[in-house]
């Protein structure tokens, strides 16, 4: 038998990538895809919270691989 071998990905820190705009009809930045009430809470989240974000940003094209 061989080990599987799982990659964890590295996120960063944040998602802000300092294009800090605010679409005023949806809420969200346009430069990091966080709504507003996630911006605001980031620093509190935990990392499961974080985790649903992650993969929104990733599946919205905001956050990639290659970004780290």
């Amino acid at each position: 038998m061989t080990k599987a071998h799982t990659t964890a990905k590295v996120l960063p820190i944040s998602p802000c990538v300092q294009i800090c705009h605010i679409e005023s009809s949806t809420s969200v930045c346009e430069g990091c895809g966080r709504t507003l009430d996630e911006i605001a809470c980031w620093g509190a989240m935990t990392e499961a919270e974080k985790a649903p974000v992650w993969e929104r940003l990733e599946a919205e094209g905001y956050f990639s691989d290659s970004v780290c």
